[in-house]
């Protein structure tokens, strides 16, 4: 390596930083006797250290973290004696740490974490490190006592020691340290003095921000010296320490915790009113421990709060109406205590993400009120003695992943409005009171893996499409009026449900055969004397579109309706015709699409589209509500969507969406493909995926558009064309070179759109040339460098969780990147893009929702 950079006549290097690496670090590197700054990391480098590293004497930062790098730290690394940063993180590294780096004055920054390092630390840490800030070695296997000389290291502002093999007490001594400002010794097997006068001690560290210890046999009661801790303290956790007895008042003097974490302890008694200070108070997590009296009304003081979990304690009597006033809540876990009533206003939170009250004594029904919380993913009522029905508003919360009422007595039907969320993935409405028929509309709901229906009153047919074709008979156990096929483990629908004797049978079937006869013989008759007389009139629109819509309409109610079609009007045009926005006599808004029939294929147009919509009905696909079609003028009435086109919210400066809205988004698109790939019996491609055929409605749910140059597949896999009509930047290479359609081809400008929607960049801007394109840019920039193409505005390198959100951006462009790979046969379907895209939705959205 070295010997390489001297061909290239550097003599003086002092600087290498290298990307894309792999293999082993060879031993010249120890030649290269003037470095001072190592970076190779994130890269994926393997084997071990070299020895001669130790001989870059010169060496002030070596940065290796993030590779795949394995055996021990050589020990001649303690040679470094001018060594500033160490930073091995995030590798395979193993044995024990020498103890020659815990000599080396200089060092600042020591991080070893993530690795597989053992063994124990030297009783003279800190001595030789009176620089030493930070000390990372979480997520290892180092045992023993932690040091009381650590706190020798006079300037360590940093000490996480978190997930090791620690034991003994926690040194009074770091209450020394006055520059500390994040602790973190949680999931070892520490202790405490009984008196816990480590909370004493670390009144000292006035500066101190974080202070975690969860998950150590702390066994002690909070002392009231709890309320000295500095007032800069944000976090606060000491989750699952055996903390006993009760909260002290003090607490409330930490006026700048942002987020406090009791969870899992022995705390009993009630939650003390000094809480209603603690108004920086974001996150509060008190689970799992022995608290009582009814719901504590100082929450509802705490104006700033996101989550908090009371869930697994004593609470009884009604829950507050008072949180209604407490706009941020996000969070709500009251789950496992003997809470009675719970106020219809608790729908009504703006922001109402997860809501968990299941094992309480509730009563009472479910209120229309619950169709308000829009934004929920989580409501779980189980295990409570609610009664009535399942609201039809539920239908409204289209956000709505996961939703339980099992183990009460709700009667009434399933609604059919549940096939309206189509994000739902578990649907338990068990041991109920429930009757009437399973709606056939819940196989649209193509999210779901857990649905059950057990110990209800259910009858009729169980349906056998979409998900249902994977659930188990277990799933509608108890039903004794269910019929469907053998594995449900249920009796056979009867053939026919008609009750009537043979002879009334064939009375029947005699009157009806008379009557289609007649109308037949009618029909033949009109339709004769029609053709006769009208052969030079206007002919009427086909007959397939007669099926397709619900309406018809004449040239001069679309006139009147768009003020003549006035350009003011205008929602846009395309190379086939032009939309209007048009409001009916009956004062519905609707979008009206006219087909320009001076085109050569206006005609062609109007005929595929019309061929498409009749046969498909899907949320994300737009409706059509009739159609007005002569020699001279060719018009269809389309759902119209207030909030316009994805490619206006992306390219336009007026207007922005944020991650969950473009992942949302994205999913319903791949939503209306799989069902048109996959949920008509033969395959509808759509052949011109772009941004401005996604058209979004007042609820920012994402509809498909434009079927203008949309094929019936067939009964093959793939069809070839003779012109090419999708737009230039989206199309796949199969599809402008040869005329070949599939789904494949869909998938690939769905991966192309994809990566514009979150690079904000179009396939056809001006940066991209032969040798470049959008795909490739991405390409090269993944996986180190993604915060260098993503759409900046959509976070902020300073934001809570940003690598995290960053890493789930880089998982949506790597979809992207196999949606849209050379080769169809290589490329991602739509059924795995969807699932991929869904659990990163979820993974967002619990990141937003951190506490």
């Amino acid at each position: 390596m070295c010997s390489h950079l001297q061909k290239l006549e550097v003599k003086n290097f002092n600087y290498l930083h290298m990307n894309k690496l792999y293999g082993n670090i060879p031993r010249s590197i120890g030649e290269c006797s003037s470095l001072k700054y190592l970076y190779m990391w994130e890269n994926q480098l393997n084997g071990s250290l070299p020895r001669q590293i130790g001989n870059l004497t010169m060496l002030k930062n070596l940065i290796l973290a993030k590779n795949s790098l394995s055996g021990e730290i050589p020990r001649e690394l303690g040679n470094l004696d001018r060594l500033e940063i160490l930073r091995l993180h995030h590798n395979g590294l193993s044995g024990s740490i020498p103890w020659g780096i815990f000599n080396i004055s200089t060092l600042k920054e020591l991080e070893l974490s993530f690795n597989e390092l053992s063994g124990t630390l030297p009783t003279s840490l800190g001595y030789w490190l009176p620089n030493l800030k930070g000390l990372y070695l979480c997520e290892n296997y180092i045992g023993g006592v932690i040091p009381p000389k650590i706190s020798n290291a006079s300037n360590l502002a940093v000490i996480e020691l978190g997930t090791n093999q620690f034991t003994g007490f926690i040194p009074n001594s770091l209450g020394n340290l006055a520059q500390l400002n994040y602790l973190s010794l949680a999931r070892n097997n520490l202790t405490t003095d009984p008196q816990f006068s480590l909370m004493t001690s670390l009144a000292n560290c006035r500066y101190i921000h974080v202070l975690q210890l969860p998950n150590n046999p702390l066994n002690v009661v909070l002392p009231n010296a709890i309320g000295n801790l500095s007032t800069t303290l944000q976090v606060f956790n000491l989750e699952n320490c055996n903390i006993r007895r009760r909260i002290p008042h003090e607490i409330g003097n930490l006026s700048s915790l942002y987020e406090l974490s009791l969870r899992s302890n022995d705390i009993r008694g009630f939650l003390p009113t000094t809480f209603q200070a603690l108004q920086s108070l974001q996150a509060f997590d008190i689970s799992e421990n022995r608290l009582i009296g009814s719901f504590p009304d100082v929450i509802c003081e705490l104006q700033n709060l996101f989550a908090i979990d009371l869930g697994k304690n004593k609470f009884s009597g009604p829950i507050s109406d008072c949180l209604r006033n407490v706009s941020s809540l996000r969070v709500i876990y009251l789950n496992e205590n003997e809470f009675t009533i719970f106020p219809p206003t608790l729908w009504s939170l703006p922001n109402l993400l997860m809501l968990d009250l299941d094992s309480n004594n509730l009563s009472g029904s479910l209120p229309e009120e619950i169709g308000n919380a829009k934004t929920a993913i989580l409501i779980d009522l189980s295990y409570n003695k609610l009664s009535g029905e399942i609201p039809s508003s539920i239908g409204g919360l289209t956000e709505l992943m996961n939703f339980s009422v099992a183990h009460n007595t709700i009667q009434g039907s399933i609604p059919d409005t549940l096939s309206k969320l189509l994000d739902l993935h578990s649907l338990d409405l068990s041991n109920n009171k429930i009757s009437g028929m399973i709606p056939k509309s819940l196989e649209g709901l193509i999210s779901m893996n857990y649905f059950n229906v057990s110990y209800n009153k259910l009858t009729g047919e169980i349906p056998s499409g979409g998900q249902f074709a994977n659930f188990t008979y277990e799933s509608f156990l108890g039903n004794e009026g269910l019929c469907g096929t053998p594995r449900m483990h249920v009796p056979p629908c009867p053939v026919n449900t008609l009750h009537q004797s043979k002879k009334d049978r064939v009375v029947l079937i005699v009157l009806v055969s008379l009557a289609v006869l007649i109308v037949l013989i009618a029909s033949v008759s009109v339709l004769c004397i029609f053709k006769r007389h009208s052969r030079e009139e206007v002919q009427d629109e086909p007959s397939f579109l007669l099926a397709t819509t619900p309406a018809r309409y004449s040239y001069y109610e679309l006139q009147r309706a768009t003020n003549g079609f006035d350009e003011s009007n205008s929602l846009g045009s395309g190379s086939f015709g032009s939309v209007y926005k048009g409001i009916l006599t009956n004062g519905m808004h609707v979008a009206v699409k006219v087909f320009r029939l001076e085109h050569e294929g206006s005609n062609r147009s109007f005929d595929s589209e019309c061929e498409v919509l009749r046969c498909i009905r899907h949320r994300n696909l737009t409706k059509v509500l009739g159609s007005c079609s002569n020699l001279n003028f060719k018009a269809l009435l389309l759902e119209y969507m207030p909030n316009g086109c994805l490619h206006k919210w992306l390219h336009s400066h007026s207007y922005f969406l944020d991650m969950i809205q473009r992942v949302s988004i994205m999913i319903d698109v791949a939503s209306a493909l799989e069902y048109l790939h996959y949920g008509y019996s033969n395959p509808i491609i759509h052949c011109d995926l772009k941004p401005s055929n996604v058209l979004i409605d007042a609820d920012m749910v994402g509809h498909l558009s434009d079927f203008g140059v949309a094929k019936l597949l067939g009964d093959g896999n793939s069809i070839a064309i003779t012109n090419t009509l999708a737009t230039i930047g989206y199309i796949a290479p199969e599809y402008g070179q040869e005329g070949l359609i599939s789904t494949r081809s869909d998938m690939y400008s769905y991966g192309i759109m994809l990566l514009e929607v979150f690079t904000k960049t179009q396939p056809g801007d001006e940066m991209f040339s032969e040798d470049l394109c959008l795909r490739s840019w991405v390409h090269n920039a993944l996986p180190t460098n993604t915060s260098q193409i993503i759409d900046p505005n959509l976070i902020e390198p300073d934001e809570e969780k940003y690598d995290e959100k960053l890493q789930c951006v880089s998982a949506i462009f790597e979809i992207g990147i196999k949606c849209s790979t050379k080769s169809p046969r290589e490329r991602m379907n739509v059924k795995d893009a969807l699932s991929a895209l869904i659990k990163i939705k979820a993974q967002l959205l619990s990141l937003y929702a951190s506490i």
